[in-house]
């Protein structure tokens, strides 16, 4: 640079002094100036140096304009190249959950495949052994069929007669003086036969059930024991099931009550029955087979809550009242009861008029020890009240001169009662003790005797009876052999009343009043047919209270069950049971009815 300014001031200088030699007047001659070739040398070394200089400064510009240029290609490169990764990002992502997704598939075929081979193994395991071993069920469609039941040969003999089958009227047992006290009665039975079926379907979320069972304890107009034997088919249970895997189950139709106690949780065809011949089981025992729709609900196979609504009936037993009153009647044969006969007195069957199902709700437990219920039963009864049949001339009626049905109407009442099962095994389950105790008012039917529900007061209205059931059972189980004992009870409480209108005035049941002074003279035949056995005077006889003894053993030669090929079972036992009915004290004293019975049963049971 110093250079340049150098050349441009002695070009300064040379021009000025050309200047102002053309322009300006001449001046005194002065002695020219003397360039030498060190000084052209010089300045043409200066130029030299500067175009040098412009050639270095412009060979920098085209240096940093090819960096420049190479780093503006370094950032288009570095663009495409990050465009590149990240369509290649992209790409792997798409690919990799593509192989996830391909992964999982492969996953559930495998799956898939495990599945079906274990079904196909056992499948084959169950084919292999079903060649050796018949099945016990059929298999229709997605169902299972299962046939069950067994084939009986029973006889009882009775001390004192009643003209029963293989089931024992308890509540009928007869009064000291009455004929059949005198007379033993043998009856030989297979009607206790019985026959079921059982069908199950599995889908998604809950198994279906169906189930039948039905024996030949009924009777038809036409059915005897004089020639063909021929007794009609009965219904016991026939009910559909749908219990979901989240606990709940839903139970409708025919089934044993809600009451009954059970060996499982709250589920069917696990009830704790008695293991007697006797098709009443014994006293003491509370249960009903009737219609219900039930609700369930299972909490960890440990707590069980259920309810019911099932099928209500009252039984009614008063004695004395007037014709104010209305319960039922007897069925219509058009719809499907038994009709009524010659006179009220001789119906075959009496159904009441129900106002509501009884509902029923149970509650079990099985902590690991034991198995217990608590449950308890609402019933609602209702009749139609007459109060100007009997009181027609009262200023209330109207001081009417007869009898009329004005002014009836109809009389509720709310029954009921709670009770309680308890069960425990011991021995390696060889040893069960029981427990049962249910009580209330209103509550007489649903115990094996039969007592009643309700009796009748003066005025027509309902009066519910206090009734309380109790037993204790006591079974051995071993491989050949089964031994029980049942010990029970069923009491009734007095309901009687005072009528002032009437000729006798007590009214109801088990009044102290009532005569029981005919209870032990025993009378003649009621008719030249000798089949009519007297009917004894003066003698009311209410029960009071139910007692029953029972023992038995259950032995079996042959079971099934524990051999390769199941053939089913065969068993034989005896059984022995001594029965006290313990009537009211009236006029004249409180009799008994006594029974001593003998039972055996020989049984073969179908392969399950």
């Amino acid at each position: 640079m110093r250079s340049a300014w150098k050349l441009c001031a002695i070009l300064f200088l040379a021009t000025s002094l050309v200047a102002q030699t053309g322009t300006a007047p001449k001046p005194k001659k002065a002695k020219a100036a003397t360039v030498t070739a060190a000084d052209v040398q010089a300045l043409k070394d200066a130029i030299a140096s500067q175009q040098a200089a412009l050639a270095q400064q412009q060979q920098q510009i085209q240096d940093l304009r090819d960096t420049l240029q190479r780093k503006d290609q370094a950032v288009q490169q570095a663009q495409t190249a990050a465009t590149d990764a990240a369509g290649k990002a992209d790409a792997a992502q798409a690919q990799t959950t593509q192989e996830q997704q391909t992964v999982g598939e492969l996953k559930t075929d495998v799956s898939d495949l495990k599945t079906n081979l274990l079904n196909t193994t056992v499948t084959l395991q169950e084919t292999q052994k079903n060649i050796s071993d018949p099945p016990t069920a059929l298999h229709f469609k997605g169902i299972t069929i299962t046939p069950g039941g067994f084939l009986a040969a029973e006889f009882v003999r009775r001390s004192r007669a009643l003209g029963s089958d293989i089931n024992t009227p308890f509540n009928s047992l007869t009064m000291p003086g009455a004929s059949q006290s005198s007379i033993s009665e043998f009856f030989g039975s297979g009607r206790q036969s019985r026959i079921s079926m059982l069908v199950q379907g599995q889908v998604r979320n809950a198994k279906l059930t169906g189930y039948v069972e039905a024996d030949f304890l009924s009777a038809g107009v036409t059915s005897n024991n004089n020639q063909s034997n021929s007794y009609t088919l009965r219904q016991r249970q026939a009910f559909g099931q749908a219990a979901f895997t989240n606990g709940w189950a839903v139970t409708g139709g025919q089934m044993w009550s809600l009451v009954t106690e059970t060996k499982h949780g709250a589920e069917n065809r696990t009830e704790a029955l008695p293991m007697t011949i006797d098709a009443q089981y014994t006293v003491g025992f509370s249960w009903a087979r009737q219609y219900g729709l039930r609700l369930a609900k299972s909490f960890n196979d440990k707590v069980w809550f259920a309810v019911s609504a099932e099928n209500s009936q009252a039984t009614v037993t008063t004695h004395g009242n007037a014709a104010n009153f209305l319960v039922g009647s007897a069925g219509a044969s058009g719809g499907l009861y038994n009709a009524a006969a010659t006179s009220a007195s001789a119906n075959i069957a009496n159904y009441s008029f129900n106002p509501s199902p009884d509902i029923v709700a149970k509650l079990a437990f099985e902590p690991g020890f034991g198995h217990y219920e608590v449950f308890g039963v609402f019933s609602r009864f209702r009749d139609r009240v007459f109060p100007c049949e009997e009181n027609f001339a009262s200023a209330s009626c109207g001081s009417l001169a007869a009898a009329s049905a004005v002014q009836a109407f109809n009389s509720s009442k709310n029954g009921g009662g709670v009770g309680a099962n308890a069960r425990w095994s011991f021995d390696r389950k060889r040893l069960d003790f029981g427990l049962h105790a249910f009580g209330g008012s209103g509550v007489g039917r649903y115990g094996s005797g039969g007592l009643p529900d309700a009796s009748i007061h003066a005025n027509g209205t309902l009066d519910l009876i206090r009734s309380y059931q109790g037993l204790g059972t006591i079974e051995w189980h071993g491989p050949k052999l089964d031994i029980y004992l049942n010990a029970g009870a069923e009491y009734a409480s007095r309901a009687s009343d005072f009528d002032p209108l009437n000729a006798k005035p007590y009214v109801g049941y088990g009044s102290p009043f009532f005569s029981n002074s005919g209870c032990f003279t025993e009378t003649g035949p009621g008719d030249s047919s000798g089949f009519a056995p007297g009917k004894l005077g003066s003698c009311t006889a209410d029960t009071r209270v139910l007692i029953e003894g029972t023992f038995g053993i259950w032995f079996k030669p042959y079971d099934g069950s524990k051999d390769k090929v199941n053939r089913g079972r065969i068993q034989w036992g005896p059984q022995f049971s001594y029965v006290d009915r313990n009537t009211w004290s009236g006029v004249g004293g409180a009799p008994h009815g006594l029974d001593g019975m003998i039972f055996t049963s020989f049984r073969y049971y179908l392969p399950q």
